[in-house]
């Protein structure tokens, strides 16, 4: 059982609407579809009444709003009593990032960062893209780490939370490579034989990323098996150099591997996306060190946009 299954429930709750709902928790309808779903499953008894409009609670449903309330309500405030004491300072400045830029990104952003404005103190908070996002929206961070792309929409408004380029790179399929340096798995497969693939999954920023590339080709056919799903980056890449299937990958994540040939590209050009690395702020944050931050790197970098 996920917190956030508990948060969802609430806002239906509140809304007493699927699309209002997905809105206000910044994912899908058919995202959340699934986890509320999930959570009935894991209490064992339907706690939405979807024949009726507006939805509505189910009498269990009811009861365990009452209890999930309570719960949620206790979690965030140990959890925010637990970062007021154990954060490196109030000056802080708080970072939530994606778990792969997290690795891939971060300590580099950091260096850069303060070898033009001297040191600060960080707390950096890996969480997926919905935790990003929703951190940056309730004021729990200063900045966000995430990736972005024309087609994967934040869904954040730019008047309110400004982004600032940091780097851009290729987003590509790749496969490992046979003897004769050749992909073990090339796009688009054969209906007969279609091509093992390693996914993110639909609730991901990259998962969004690589189903609209896929889009892209629909028309002229694509054959794959999704054999394993993993939202994290560093997860599926060993899977794709022990050839286990195609995935796509962040090419910052995999250069050595193209770099010596153990890795290569699954298909040609058009197959490949260009993934952007974003820094996010509120606008309403007024934290001296992260605005140092941030204007060290609109200085050195690109406008915001």
């Amino acid at each position: 059982m996920e917190l956030k299954w508990l948060e969802d429930l609430l806002s239906l709750s509140r809304t007493r609407s699927f699309s209002r709902t997905a809105a206000e928790r910044f994912c899908t309808q058919s995202a959340l579809s699934r986890r509320i779903k999930a959570l009935e499953l894991w209490v064992g008894v339907p706690l939405v009444d979807r024949s009726a409009y507006p939805t509505s609670l189910t009498p269990a449903g009811v009861v365990f709003r009452d209890t999930a309330e309570e719960v949620v309500r206790q979690l965030l405030e140990v959890r925010d009593d637990l970062r007021d004491r154990l954060q490196p300072g109030s000056e802080a400045v708080t970072i939530t990032s994606l778990q792969t830029l997290s690795v891939a990104c971060f300590p580099q952003w950091l260096q850069a960062c303060q070898q033009r404005i001297g040191p600060f103190d960080v707390r950096l908070v890996p969480d997926n893209m919905h935790g990003c996002v929703r951190a940056l929206v309730e004021g729990s961070c200063d900045l966000m780490l995430a990736w972005a792309h024309p087609a994967v929409s934040a869904m954040l408004d730019p008047e309110r939370f400004p982004s600032v380029l940091l780097a851009s790179e290729r987003f590509l399929p790749v496969s490992k490579a046979d003897a004769h340096g050749q992909p073990l798995f090339a796009l688009p497969g054969t209906r007969r034989e279609p091509l093992p693939y390693l996914a993110y999954g639909p609730d991901t920023m990259l998962g969004q990323a690589a189903d609209f590339a896929l889009k892209q080709r629909q028309h002229q056919g694509v054959y794959l098996r999704c054999c394993c799903e993993n939202p994290i980056a560093e997860g599926l890449k060993p899977l794709v150099k022990a050839g286990h299937g195609v995935a796509w990958m962040p090419e910052s994540l995999i250069r050595r591997e193209l770099d010596s040939g153990a890795l290569v590209a699954a298909g040609d050009a058009s197959w490949t996306l260009e993934l952007q690395t974003r820094l996010y702020r509120r606008a309403e944050n007024t934290k001296p060190v992260a605005l140092q931050a941030w204007g060290a790197l609109k200085d050195g970098l690109q406008a915001p946009v």
